[in-house]
């Protein structure tokens, strides 16, 4: 798929209460929550216990509708309930608005047991595929950094994703990778600056052979701020086949030993139908489970891809024959017990080395906005949300570049131009249209005071 992660921040000062409403009878603080995931060796923990992401991508309207899911109890509430009778214990959501509230719809998660994995960007703040150096700016991060702060309150955001296929294998799309590596570090560094909870943050690639490797390599190379916590990839190789014949079997041998937890970040594919979901007897299974840590299945409602398994009409769910399959294969292969196999440690691997479908330099890497630096002492502020006016073509555009050995250094080059229209581009590879960005947000109250300091 190729959607596109849409933010989610802090509402206009005085647009959320933190008042406790009829349906929201205490504030977040005083609720019960889930035990808080965290990114450790190859693998993902909840407390001592390993967690096996067990999910579902949550979309309805699709890409172009560019929704926040979590901000409209109605919707959230409608849905939420559907999960918890397949037996997700995670969903993927690509937009969220960073001017609302989402207290009630993570709270409601929450309860149903369910994790949150979430895309930072959306169109108007994003990563511009075609030409990423103008759009990696200090307005852009403003509401990415809003979005982190948001999001880092709640117990069950388990991770958040700093662009999704912003790399694909059109010619020219691998030099916005220092782009995304750099928007991850500062995500990262931003968490730390502010005290957050350390929630991993990463990567999620396209479904692109020629330099899925690579990717990953580069995600996980250079000094640890600038290294991704894990690696995630898009996967709809597996059509009704077998672990084989659908090539998973090389992509374990390939990413063992890789040294940060992985796992799919879309899983699934429509040539033969109904779908069985086999895919999952694999992902829960010795044969995988010492190097990946499950996945999402692509996806929860019916878009112009048809990939959903429900249909959604106002608030009204129609369930396929695809929604009780994919609720048996669950039960079938729940998560297993024990280790899995993981890996005890954690570590870095070489950069990759340029060939003909991988032109990066690994010894340079953006360095972050001059203008953003305020950010990591005083916050990022309320979110812009959905409709604001954008940052591709913010006043600060053009960005220099550091070492990726050492994100301080001293700029060795730089960016320069006007942001293109058209975001990230759209990658073409895969079942559908999804725009990659790279959004991240913010905490969720402040003061008048603290607000107009900002």
């Amino acid at each position: 798929m190729k959607g596109f992660a849409l933010i989610s921040g802090l509402a206009a000062l005085g647009a959320v209460s933190a008042t406790p409403t009829k349906t929201d009878p205490q504030p977040p603080s005083k609720r019960a929550s889930l035990t808080a995931v965290s990114a450790s060796g190859n693998a993902f923990w909840a407390g001592k216990e390993r967690f096996y992401i067990r999910g579902i991508d949550y979309q309805p309207g699709g890409a172009s509708a560019n929704e926040d899911p979590l901000a409209d109890s109605t919707v959230c509430l409608r849905d939420i309930k559907n999960f918890q009778d397949l037996g997700v214990n995670t969903i993927r959501v690509y937009a969220v608005d960073n001017s609302k509230n989402h207290d009630q719809c993570m709270q409601a998660l929450s309860d149903a047991g369910i994790y949150l994995v979430l895309d930072v960007n959306n169109p108007q703040y994003s990563i511009n595929r075609k030409t990423p150096g103008p759009s990696y700016n200090a307005k852009y991060l403003q509401s990415v950094f809003a979005t982190v702060e948001m999001f880092a309150k709640y117990d069950n955001t388990l991770a958040f994703f700093s662009g999704n296929e912003v790399i694909n294998d059109e010619a020219g799309t691998d030099q916005s990778a220092p782009y995304v590596k750099a928007v991850t570090r500062d995500m990262k560094n931003y968490i730390n600056s502010r005290g957050l909870r350390k929630i991993p943050v990463g990567y999620s690639a396209a479904d692109v052979s020629q330099n899925r490797m690579q990717t990953a390599m580069y995600m996980n190379c250079g000094s640890d701020d600038m290294r991704s916590d894990f690696f995630a990839f898009n996967d709809y190789s597996w059509c009704n086949s077998d672990f084989k014949t659908s090539g998973w079997d090389q992509k374990v041998k390939n990413f063992t030993d890789y040294g940060l937890p992985i796992f799919l970040s879309e899983w699934g594919c429509i040539k033969n139908r109904p779908r069985k979901f086999d895919e999952l007897s694999a992902l829960m299974n010795s044969e995988m489970t010492g190097v990946y840590s499950g996945g999402l299945m692509y996806e929860y409602s019916v878009e112009e891809n048809d990939f959903g398994i429900v249909t959604l009409k106002g608030n009204s769910v129609d369930k396929s024959d695809e929604y009780d399959l994919f609720k048996s294969a669950l039960k079938a292969n729940p998560a297993p017990t024990g280790s899995g196999g993981a890996a005890s440690t954690t570590h870095s691997v070489n950069c990759p080395t340029s060939d003909a479908s991988w032109n990066v330099n690994p010894s340079l890497v953006p360095q972050m906005p001059e203008q953003a630096q305020k950010y990591m002492k005083s916050g990022a502020g309320g979110g812009p949300g959905l409709t604001g006016d954008g940052s591709q073509n913010a006043p600060d555009s053009g960005t220099s570049t550091a070492s990726i050995t050492g994100g301080q250094a001293s700029p060795t080059g730089s960016g320069s131009g006007k942001g293109g229209k058209d975001n990230a581009g759209v990658s073409t590879h895969g079942p559908m249209d999804k725009a990659p960005f790279i959004v991240s947000g913010l905490a969720l109250c402040f003061t008048l005071f603290g607000a107009l300091l900002l």
